[in-house]
């Protein structure tokens, strides 16, 4: 048996939180600073947690590497098994032609680009996120947006930018549920029920709704994109946060994301048909701009490089000419096909398939009918025997449900999928093994970053860096959406971090004489603004566009915008623990 234990390193839990953040801070350097590989990055962290778990935490190098495989295990299942099979049915469109299809009817909503990325990335990114969560709408809609003409790392940043308000409410609000579980377990407040967490999560999240449109449109064409097209953004965003709003305090807390998803989609789509943005982005338009920026810098490289200060380079003189010359190739294209009702009804079919099967799944009579054996099987890791610091038994129950898991419902969705689009079985069967040949590094990453989390929370890495930060007294309803953004940075998961720290927040919340519901909640809030940096979410992104291997270039372009998002989110909650927002605590 191992027992965790708060301050192990000198008797000081400061020294010992700084110590615990060393993986972390590991993880972040070697991927963000010296751009490694994602998958060496996380392989090389998981040692160095590992390191810090037996020689200063005394974690028995068994119990460590036990720990290690059962975070892979649930790197595997149900996470990666999500994302996998999800990404083999967009293949699937693709392997057919329909994704074309699919592609050429969303740009007949709006050729802009900076349009597009509301419709795809947020409203239809939200209801992937609503009905399966863990990774699925930034592996569907970066691919999305990449056949609409983005270049990859803007495709995967405005994809994992997207996946932020959405998240609380996931998986038919899954960490909502979770968050609930854990603190009404420790804490007796009646609210701290699904409806209560959920409604004062509808109180946080729908305010970063109605600012992260407009983030998009800035990333995807800058101050330009936000001047022309900040009409759809904040329509796209209002519609949205009130939406989320009103579901999750007097409609239903699972259904928050599917509401405002449907809700957002058709306020922009009813807007477009009454207004245009005086000058269009289109792809072609968008391509040549950055082919030519991308020049000049390279032009002025080549300059800098020059003994003479004068450019050797000739690939400057020629950006503007390469960019011209996209336009004029597009000009010239062959007409676009005319695609038939019943061509465009079998490309959309896939994701109608998904709604219904994941609609029909969640039926409470069918939650309950498979969360019961032969479909569920629920077992303690073996060998895995480990106490919290009061004494008390650490859960280490995986819970292995094979049939009602998204990612089986995916493989269900994409079976149809292949019979609607007339896929035979032996080109899908190719398409499945080619899915995973094509996701190898991500699968590594993924695996490795969760047996990372999971080396750190049960050896009590985790515990003593949230009780540190615990320990601001008053100050901690600043901090709170912190340990939530740090839960889900290191896991991927709102739900995993809802676990971790829920019972944190609301006992923390009681020593420092402030509202156990607000903390708790704080705590899944913040954490959707990890999403966007987690090296798993990463990852999936740009094994996605095909940048295996460069997650640091995609993490640049999107950490600032998380960091700026998770100020906010604090600013918000230290707010409402005042009278100045105090009134939006029910």
């Amino acid at each position: 048996m191992f027992q965790q234990d708060l301050q192990p390193v000198g008797d000081s839990l400061a020294l010992t939180a700084l110590c615990a953040a060393v993986p972390l801070v590991t993880l972040f350097v070697l991927l963000g600073g010296l751009r490694l590989k994602a998958w060496v990055a996380g392989l090389i962290s998981l040692v160095v947690a590992l390191v810090v778990a037996v020689v200063l935490f005394g974690m028995p190098l068994g119990q460590a590497l036990l720990a290690g495989t059962d975070g892979a295990a649930f790197g595997f299942f149900p996470i990666l098994w999500i994302v996998i099979n999800a990404i083999w049915v967009y293949n699937l469109t693709v392997a057919s032609g329909h994704f074309d299809v699919l592609r050429r009817s969303f740009e007949k909503v709006s050729p802009d680009q900076r349009i597009q990325a509301i419709i795809i990335a947020f409203c239809f990114g939200a209801l992937l996120e609503a009905l399966a969560g863990f990774g699925t709408p930034v592996a569907i809609t970066v691919v999305m947006l990449m056949a609409l003409g983005f270049r990859p790392v803007k495709a995967a940043a405005v994809a994992l930018i997207a996946n932020t308000a959405p998240v609380a409410f996931g998986a038919l609000a899954t960490p909502i549920v979770t968050l609930a579980s854990v603190t009404s377990a420790v804490n007796s407040d009646p609210r701290l029920t699904v409806d209560g967490i959920g409604g004062m999560v509808g109180r946080q999240t729908p305010l970063l709704a109605v600012i992260v449109p407009l983030i998009l449109v800035f990333v995807v064409d800058g101050r330009r994109g936000v001047k022309a097209t900040w009409l759809p953004a904040l329509v796209c965003g209002v519609a949205f946060g009130l939406a989320q709003f009103v579901a999750a305090n007097y409609v239903s807390v699972p259904l928050a994301d599917i509401v405002a998803a449907l809700v957002s989609a058709a306020s922009v789509v009813l807007l477009l048909r009454v207004w245009t943005p005086a000058e269009v982005l289109t792809a072609e338009q968008a391509g040549a701009e950055e082919d030519e920026l991308e020049s000049g810098r390279a032009q002025g490289r080549a300059a800098r490089r020059s003994p003479h200060g004068i450019s050797t380079s000739v690939t400057g003189s020629t950006g503007r000419g390469a960019g011209s010359g996209a336009v004029a190739s597009a000009s010239t294209s062959p007409e676009v096909p005319r695609d038939s009702g019943a061509d465009i009804a079998k490309a959309y079919a896939p994701y109608l398939v998904i709604i219904v099967i994941f609609s029909i799944v969640n039926i409470p009579a069918v939650v309950d009918f498979l969360a019961k054996e032969p479909f569920t099987y629920s077992f303690n890791w073996p060998g895995l025997d480990i106490t919290n610091p009061s004494g008390d038994p650490v859960a280490t129950v995986f819970k292995f449900n094979w049939l009602p898991a998204a990612g089986t419902l995916m493989i269900f969705a994409g079976i149809i999928t292949a019979a609607i689009l007339k896929v035979s079985p032996a080109q899908a069967a190719r398409t499945y093994v080619r899915t995973y040949v094509e996701l190898k590094s991500a699968i590594v990453t993924v695996m490795a970053v969760l047996a990372l989390a999971y080396v750190m929370n049960l050896s009590g890495q985790t515990t003593s860096l949230g009780a540190w930060l615990a320990g601001a007294g008053g100050a901690f309803a600043i901090l709170s959406p912190i340990l939530g953004w740090i839960g889900v940075a290191v896991t991927g998961s709102d739900t995993s971090a809802n676990a971790l720290f829920g019972a944190l927040q609301v006992q923390t919340a009681k020593d420092a004489g402030l509202d156990p519901l607000l903390m708790a909640a704080a705590n899944s809030s913040g954490g959707v603004l990890g999403k966007m940096v987690s090296p798993q979410n990463l990852a999936i992104a740009a094994a996605a566009v095909g940048m295996a291997g460069k997650e640091g270039d995609i993490f640049r372009k999107v950490i600032g915008w998380s960091l700026a998002l998770l100020v906010l989110m604090c600013v918000i909650v230290g707010l409402q623990s005042t009278p100045v927002l105090g009134w939006m605590v029910p």
